[in-house]
C-alpha cells in the first residue's frame, strides 16, 4: 500500500486557506521530485487524498496536471504512475543546467556582497556537517539550497525562475547520485564560495561548470552500471 511506502512525516496535511488544487499539485511535485514518491510507484488518488487530508477532486486534477508536465504517466485502465526518467532526457537536462548556473555563477561572482557569501559558507558548513553525520537526506536539501542562493546571489529573477524550474527535475534525475557525493561535492562547493567572494567571474563560472558536468557524468555512469 502507499501508505507504507512514505517515509514518516513526508506528508503534511495541507491547510485550506489558498488555492486548494495548487497546494496539491506542489505537495505531489515534492514528494515526486524527492523521490518520497518513487519512478513506476503506482498513485492511487484515495490514499493521497487521505495523506494529504483532502477529497480525491483535487487530487485528481493535480495528477492530470502533473502527467501535462511531465512528472506522472496515465495508463489506461490502470491509473496513475510516477514517470521513469531516461537517460536520454537526464542528459539533455544536465547539459542545460550547467548552461543556466554556470551563467548564475558568473553573474553572483560579480553581484554577491558579504552577507550574500556568508550565506553559502554557512551553508557550506552545514552540508559538511550533514555529510560527516550521514544525514543524506539533509545533505541532498543543503546542496539544493546552495545553488538556489547562488542563483539568488546572480540578481536576474528569469534566470532564478528558469534554473529552478530545470534543478528540480534534474534532482529528480540524479537523486540517488547526489546523495553519494558527499564531501566532494562540498569542496566543491567551497572552492565556488571562494571563486564568488573574489568576484572572480570567470574562476566561478568554470568552477560551476565542471561541478555540475561531474555530477551529469556520474549519473550517465550509475545507469550504464545499472544496465
Amino acid at each position: 500500500m502507499l501508505s507504507r511506502r512514505l517515509p514518516e512525516g513526508a506528508v503534511p496535511k495541507l491547510d485550506r486557506p489558498g488555492p486548494l488544487r495548487e497546494r496539491v499539485h506542489e505537495a505531489l511535485l515534492d514528494l515526486i521530485a524527492t523521490r518520497a514518491l518513487g519512478p513506476g510507484q503506482h498513485l492511487v488518488e484515495g490514499e493521497l487524498a487521505g495523506h494529504l487530508g483532502v477529497s480525491r477532486q483535487p487530487v485528481r486534477e493535480a495528477l492530470q496536471r502533473l502527467s501535462t508536465e511531465g512528472w506522472v504517466e496515465l495508463r489506461p485502465a490502470q491509473g496513475a504512475f510516477v514517470r521513469r526518467p531516461t537517460e536520454e532526457e537526464a542528459g539533455q537536462l544536465c547539459t542545460v543546467r550547467t548552461l543556466l548556473e554556470a551563467e548564475a555563477a558568473r553573474l553572483a561572482a560579480g553581484h554577491a556582497d558579504p552577507a550574500g557569501v556568508a550565506e553559502l559558507e554557512r551553508l557550506c558548513e552545514q552540508g559538511e556537517r550533514a555529510v560527516r553525520d550521514g544525514e543524506a537526506e539533509t545533505a541532498l536539501a543543503l546542496d539544493a539550497a546552495f545553488h538556489t542562493k547562488v542563483t539568488e546571489l546572480a540578481g536576474n529573477a528569469v534566470l532564478a525562475a528558469l534554473t529552478a524550474q530545470v534543478g528540480r527535475r534534474v534532482r529528480w534525475y540524479a537523486a540517488p547520485v547526489a546523495r553519494r557525493r558527499g564531501p566532494r561535492s562540498w569542496a566543491e562547493h567551497r572552492e565556488l564560495t571562494a571563486a564568488i567572494a573574489a568576484g572572480d567571474e570567470t574562476r566561478a563560472a568554470a568552477v560551476m561548470r565542471a561541478h555540475t558536468e561531474r555530477a551529469r557524468r556520474m549519473y550517465v555512469e550509475r545507469e550504464g552500471g545499472d544496465a
